[in-house]
C-alpha cells in the first residue's frame, strides 16, 4: 500500500512517459523505423496499464510485459478485438528485444501493418487515459 500522494506522483510519471514513449512511436514511423516503431508502441501501452495499476490497485505493477495480463490486473474491462490487439503489440516487446526473433518481426513491419497497430495503439492509448 501506498499513500494517497506517492500513488498521485507514480500515476503521473507513468503517464507522462507512456506519453513520450507514444510520441516516439509516432515520429519512428514517419522515419520509417518500423520496427522501432512497434517496440515503443507496446511500451507505451504497458506503462499506461501500470499507472492504472497503481490507481485502481493501490500497489506497484509486477516486472511484466503482458499487455492483456497487466489490464486483467488493473480490473479493466476491453474488447475481444482490443484483448486481441494487446495480444498482439504484446510481440513487439519479446520480437524486437530477442536477435533471434527480430527477422520475424522485420518481415512482417511494412508500412501498412505498422500504420495499422500505430493506430490500434493510439485508439488503445486514448481508452486507457480516459480511465485514469
Amino acid at each position: 500500500m501506498m499513500d494517497i500522494q506517492e500513488r498521485e506522483k507514480l500515476v503521473a510519471a507513468w503517464v507522462r512517459s507512456a506519453q513520450e514513449e507514444l510520441d516516439l512511436a509516432h515520429e519512428l514511423h514517419i522515419s520509417k523505423r518500423y520496427t522501432h516503431c512497434l517496440f515503443f508502441c507496446q511500451l507505451a501501452l504497458e506503462k499506461l496499464l501500470k499507472a492504472l495499476i497503481v490507481k485502481k490497485q493501490n500497489t506497484y505493477p509486477l516486472p511484466i510485459h503482458k499487455l492483456a495480463r497487466l489490464a486483467k490486473i488493473a480490473g479493466i474491462e476491453l474488447t475481444e478485438k482490443q484483448t486481441e490487439d494487446l495480444n498482439e503489440i504484446t510481440t513487439f516487446n519479446i520480437e524486437a528485444r530477442y536477435d533471434i526473433l527480430k527477422e520475424q518481426l522485420y518481415k512482417k513491419a511494412d508500412s501498412i501493418f505498422t500504420e495499422k497497430y500505430l493506430n490500434s495503439t493510439k485508439s488503445l492509448f486514448t481508452y486507457l487515459i480516459s480511465l485514469i
